[in-house]
């Protein structure tokens, strides 16, 4: 039961989703947000109470139940009187769990936690499951309720954690921990704990053995996933590394379409949970043997004339692209092929020359700053755009090759954002 008096701060897609539960449950909850035109206000139901511009204290200390936005720190002075008065605060979360009667997946990590969500999720629907995929990633929960759920995959951010405390999923995971949001956390200690808050009263906690701040504190029901033969692993059989479970080799590295080290921890992770959920093995490898990636992040686009080429038109500056180009070195075997260039924002390119001496055999140079890029080496080549950078890769390389747009700068001088670079580089691509 949601009572009455319910306030929802934080509009936006989730904070919507929040109202119309509330009001197909018979409950006109009141609105509140910092912000003085809020996204999604005009689509707010007709006489609802708004109070935008700020929190206001006196209508939370006479709710009954506040759902937060993860936006919004429970440390907030208004929140922080509402909590020490007796009122309850949650987030969209637990109030999707309140109703959820099927079994859930729990995803949380600094990186990667968009690709194994979305791994899962495809594994149960490979398997017939009728799946729900949302949270931080796309749909928000509550909008999973408005169908018949057998399984329910979600993407947690330490955010929406703090104000989960019914969570009890049938697995969970951290995947690994980095320095992150750390102008809301005092500590790296303080947002690894929040992280591990996923793992409370977990059927199966799934932890990342190559990252030990991701191991539970508490002793629990435990499996692995890393890079040596244990649990879910890799091993080396019949001349190539293989994915393993238990030490028992599973599939090829090389028929993941998805590249690097990185990805191979991403696939065991899901491969782990999915088996939780009783998902069999044949529906987990199909997936894994067809998921390209998300869209623009190290993206697999195709393979054309014997030659791999990938999207990563996310990478927006030098330390995103050193990262896209250590991510897939660990599975590559031809020469690699470099798109770069755009807006530098004023970067300092000389970490790419150390690459473009050894591990890059040709950079194509586009955008605002080519000039830049095509001094750092010998093997830079200008390009007008990026049809005649796909044209000119396409030429070059040989089979057994990898062109890879990963452009160090921003987009703005060619495109609206790097999502219209990369769907126009991977229409170039589709069409050669």
């Amino acid at each position: 039961m949601i009572p009455a008096r319910t306030v929802i701060i934080g509009l936006g897609q989730t904070g919507l989703s929040c109202v119309h539960h509330c009001m197909r449950r018979g409950v006109r909850p009141a609105v509140m947000d910092t912000r003085a035109l809020p996204p999604g206000a005009e689509q707010l139901p007709e006489g609802l109470a708004c109070y935008f511009g700020g929190l206001n204290s006196e209508v939370l200390l006479e709710a009954e139940l506040i759902v937060a936005s993860p936006g919004v720190p429970l440390a907030t002075a208004e929140l922080q009187q509402a909590a020490a008065a007796g009122v309850e605060i949650i987030g969209d979360i637990e109030l999707f769990l309140r109703e959820c009667t099927a079994p859930v997946i729990a995803i949380t990590g600094s990186n990667g936690k968009s690709t194994v969500t979305t791994l899962v999720g495809e594994m149960a629907a490979e398997a017939g499951l009728a799946v729900g995929v949302g949270g931080n990633i796309g749909t928000p929960a509550l909008e999973l309720l408005e169908h018949p759920l057998e399984l329910a995959v979600l993407e947690l951010s330490s955010f929406q954690l703090e104000t989960t405390p019914g969570l009890k999923a049938l697995a969970a995971t951290v995947l690994n921990i980095s320095e992150d949001h750390l102008d809301r956390y005092d500590s790296l200690a303080h947002y690894r704990d929040t992280k591990l808050g996923i793992y409370q009263q977990a059927g199966l906690c799934v932890y990342n053995r190559e990252d030990r701040e991701t191991r539970p504190l508490e002793h629990c029901r435990a499996v692995s996933f890393g890079l040596n033969n244990e649990d879910y692993g890799r091993i080396e059989h019949q001349g190539e590394t293989w994915l393993s479970v238990d030490g028992e080799p599973v599939l090829p590295v090389r028929e993941l379409r998805i590249v690097g080290a990185h990805n191979q921890l991403n696939a065991l992770a899901a491969m782990a949970l999915a088996a939780e959920a009783a998902i069999p093995r044949p529906a987990q490898l199909a997936v894994l043997r067809r998921f390209g990636g998300l869209a623009h992040r190290c993206q697999f686009v195709a393979e054309k004339q014997g030659v791999r080429w990938i999207n990563d038109s996310k990478a927006t500056n030098v330390g995103a692209t050193l990262a896209a180009i250590d991510g897939i070195a660990d599975g590559m075997t031809g020469r690699l092929w470099l798109i770069a260039g755009g807006q530098g924002k004023g970067q300092d390119f000389s970490p790419l020359i150390p690459l473009l001496n050894t591990h890059i055999t040709g950079m194509a140079c586009l955008g605002q700053d080519k000039a830049q890029l095509l001094s750092l080496a010998g093997n830079t080549h200008g390009v007008a755009d990026m049809a005649e950078a796909v044209a000119w890769c396409a030429g070059q390389a040989q089979p057994g090759d990898w062109v890879l747009l990963a452009p160090a700068c921003a987009s703005f001088d060619m495109y609206p954002n790097y999502p219209a670079r990369g769907a126009h580089f991977v229409s170039l691509v589709e069409a050669l």
